[in-house]
């Protein structure tokens, strides 16, 4: 397998798994302790609108999907504030919204005929050199957003009447919470495909929280899991010649599945 590694493309594809790794390590643990697992994945599927929007106008795929999912979460962020009662239908209608203008725009599209399942399901070893250039920007945006405002989004995540007594613009907070999941989704997008990403940020979370007493130590936990999960599944990807996105997810859930049955014994 070792030598899978003087290939370029295996470089790019280990170099975006770390990079998506950290960032679903993050940001899988603002989602799991905010418990908006299912706002995350309705702006994961939404993204597919930009996708569709990039492909008709001929402009970067990425580019098109980070926009999207961007207005996505807003647009989810300011409903949500003001009619919780109605989450799921608001989401559920966002993520077909998203869903079918992407696929409308695609069908429009002329002669375009590259296979759509890679961005359904990831294709890892797809990842070019564009593409990890744009990971290590959207990364390095988490990674300054988290780091700055790391005791605001603590505090909005564990008690948010309390923060809002201290001050702190809950709203806002909980707003850019979102912006960063739709990033992260974004920057998931090739590695393990809109569908599987939601796995990826929630399956090392559940399994930091067993190590993990405070949310930064959770964070760094998780990402390390996810790196864990990511290169094991790209080399089972590549030795047996399968799916890279499920091939992370599956090495995730074994994990998962091990670590509860140790645990209990």
């Amino acid at each position: 397998m070792l030598e899978a590694l003087q290939y370029d493309f295996m470089q790019n594809a280990i170099i975006a798994g770390v990079l998506v790794s950290i960032a679903a390590g993050i940001i899988g643990s603002l989602i799991v302790v905010n418990r908006i697992t299912f706002l995350a994945g309705g702006i994961a599927h939404s993204a597919y609108g930009g996708i569709g929007i990039a492909i008709y106008l001929g402009l970067p795929v990425l580019l098109g999907a980070t926009i999207f999912a961007i207005l996505t979460a807003v647009i989810i962020a300011i409903i949500t504030l003001k009619n919780r009662h109605r989450i799921d239908s608001i989401i559920g209608i966002m993520w077909a919204f998203g869903m079918a203008i992407g696929i409308i725009l695609i069908d429009l599209t002329p002669g375009y005929n590259v296979d759509l399942m890679s961005y359904l399901f990831g294709s890892i070893i797809a990842v070019s050199q564009d593409d990890v250039y744009y990971l290590l920007i959207l990364n390095s945006i988490i990674l300054i957003s988290v780091s700055f405002f790391y005791k605001q989004i603590l505090a909005v995540s564990y008690d948010s009447e309390f923060a809002s007594l201290r001050g702190i613009s809950v709203e806002l907070f909980y707003t850019l919470i979102l912006i960063l999941a739709a990033l992260c989704v974004v920057a998931a997008i090739k590695v393990v495909g809109l569908i599987l990403v939601i796995a990826l940020l929630t399956i090392p979370t559940f399994l930091a929280e067993f190590f993990a007493k405070k949310l930064s130590s959770m964070m760094i936990i998780s990402s390390i899991f996810a790196i864990f999960f990511t290169i094991c599944g790209l080399f089972i990807s590549y030795v047996y010649d399968i799916s890279s996105g499920a091939s992370i997810i599956i090495v995730g859930v074994v994990t998962l599945l091990l670590v509860k049955i140790i645990g209990r014994k």
